[in-house]
């Protein structure tokens, strides 16, 4: 088979794409089969499958960091100030 230069191919492309009708992908075929015998039940827009637990307050996280951050500078600035010169 003749390899196709690039004008000849672009054109094809073209032409396919412009087509009056394309025809479903197998899994769209699939879907269409199975949902008119059962139709999916409606769901909210992207729906949580399994909501969380309770949520903690965004300031015990917040408490959580700045007392990590804090702790790592005190053990930095000890670490430092027991080195010897």
């Amino acid at each position: 088979m003749p390899e196709q230069d690039d004008a000849e191919r672009e054109f094809d492309l073209k032409w396919a794409d412009n087509a009056e009708r394309k025809e479903p992908s197998a899994r769209a075929r699939m879907l269409a089969a199975r949902w008119k015998e059962n139709p999916p039940e409606p769901q909210p827009f992207r729906a949580d499958p399994d909501p969380a637990g309770p949520r903690r307050s965004s300031w015990i996280s917040t408490v959580i960091v700045l007392g990590s951050v804090a702790a790592i500078i005190l053990l930095l600035g000890y670490a430092n100030f027991r080195a010897p010169y």
